[in-house]
């Protein structure tokens, strides 16, 4: 079973992805902001990240850039899941390293798609 972490400040947000998620057989497990998320991924690597961008103490992009500099780790695939829906949000996310992109708000379909896209499913 693949798992999933959930970084959103938001409770429900998170409650809501944690539904889809384990509905597509994936083992979810949270983060209130980046720097939780950090501690997470240090404890143990998930296969995929499903990241918000605006988050106390430590957001999102920055959270994906001190990810990505971990040399010697099996990276997880990132997909952001954020409102900010600019091109220069989009183009400074996958430049650090975001394997895709989501809006909100999302539903099952948006997220087996993207999640099938990338290779999790």
């Amino acid at each position: 079973m693949k798992t999933c972490l959930v970084v959103d400040d938001s409770r429900v947000v998170r409650m809501v992805a944690r539904k889809i998620l384990e509905g597509l057989s994936m083992k979810v497990v949270e983060a209130e902001d980046g720097q939780q998320a950090l501690d997470r991924c240090d404890e143990s690597m998930p296969d995929a990240v499903l990241l918000d961008w605006n988050m106390p103490v430590m957001s999102g992009i920055e959270f994906l850039r001190a990810l990505r500099s971990k040399a010697d780790v099996t990276q997880p695939i990132v997909v952001f899941c954020t409102t900010e829906n600019d091109m220069a949000h989009i183009q400074e996310a996958i430049s650090s390293g975001a394997n895709e992109y989501i809006m909100k708000p999302f539903d099952s379909e948006i997220i087996e798609s993207k999640f099938s896209q990338v290779g999790l499913l």
